[in-house]
């Protein structure tokens, strides 16, 4: 299996070209990446310094490199072109033909994706997030009436991470609650949850895997055997049907698509546009 060395270069977090160059990658099998992440490469010097750094990578590997790169200022983004790798600027490929079309030019300023430009957008993932961390696992403040959506489900199946997820890139204020074995054993919907069904939205996972992610947890207890997770898992998916709440099954999802099917099965607005 070939090995590349990819450098993602921003001028300000990274995080854009991470994550369109990361799916960009995946389209591609039998290829292992080594990747590295370049953030804050805002002047012409720091431009030169990751021009030797990734020639030194290319060298050292025998590949050429491949560069994804979000930068706004055309001298940096030509000094960083000069690197002797496969250079894909994602700032470059799309602002021309947007200009063209609006008939306007790009303001060319950096930090605006991930900035605080928009101070009302930045301050909607800031509370979110505290109602989220407040309103984990069914403890502290239990607003479930402040929610826009509770996630259900037995513990570990993924219900704390997607609710910060909503949190930080959409602003959704995401509770959730976890099934206690007594909720288990009588079948029936707790009471605290009742008046807020039709926010409810189940998270279930394949046996296997949440035996392995309680073992990693708890190895060898009752927790993370197999009778007690199938256990655990039968009476949840009972559950949810005698309630009608509708549920994902989270075992071959990310939390991004997990985050993404709520969102539309839920009819979820947005308060943050990313």
């Amino acid at each position: 299996m070939s090995k590349r060395t990819v450098f993602f270069v921003s001028d300000q977090t990274g995080v854009t070209a991470e994550t369109m160059g990361h799916s960009l990658l995946t389209q591609f099998d039998g290829v292992e990446y080594q990747s590295v992440t370049l953030p804050f490469i805002a002047t012409v010097a720091q431009a030169a310094e990751v021009v030797q750094q990734i020639d030194a990578a290319g060298r050292e590997s025998g590949i050429r490199p491949i560069i994804f790169a979000t930068l706004v200022d055309d001298q940096v983004r030509g000094a960083v072109q000069q690197a002797d790798a496969l250079f894909l600027d994602f700032f470059a490929a799309f602002l021309g033909p947007l200009e063209a079309e609006l008939a306007m030019p790009s303001a060319h300023a950096s930090g605006r994706a991930h900035g605080m430009v928009d101070l009302v957008a930045y301050t909607a993932r800031i509370n979110a997030t505290n109602f989220a961390l407040a309103n984990d696992d069914g403890s502290g403040a239990r607003d479930y009436g402040s929610a826009d959506v509770v996630l259900v489900g037995v513990s570990r199946s993924g219900k704390t991470p997607t609710c910060l997820y909503l949190a930080l890139q959409y602003g959704v204020f995401a509770a959730n609650y976890p099934l206690a074995e007594e909720d288990l054993d009588s079948g029936e919907l707790p009471a605290v949850l009742i008046p807020h069904q039709r926010k409810l939205f189940g998270l279930t996972i394949r046996p296997d895997r949440l035996q392995q992610i309680r073992h990693e947890r708890r190895p060898n207890s009752r927790y993370s055997s197999l009778q007690q997770v199938q256990f655990e898992l039968r009476a949840a998916m009972a559950l949810f049907a005698r309630a009608g709440l509708p549920y994902l099954d989270t075992t071959e999802c990310s939390i991004e698509e997990i985050a993404s099917r709520i969102l539309d099965r839920q009819r979820l607005a947005r308060r943050v546009r990313v």
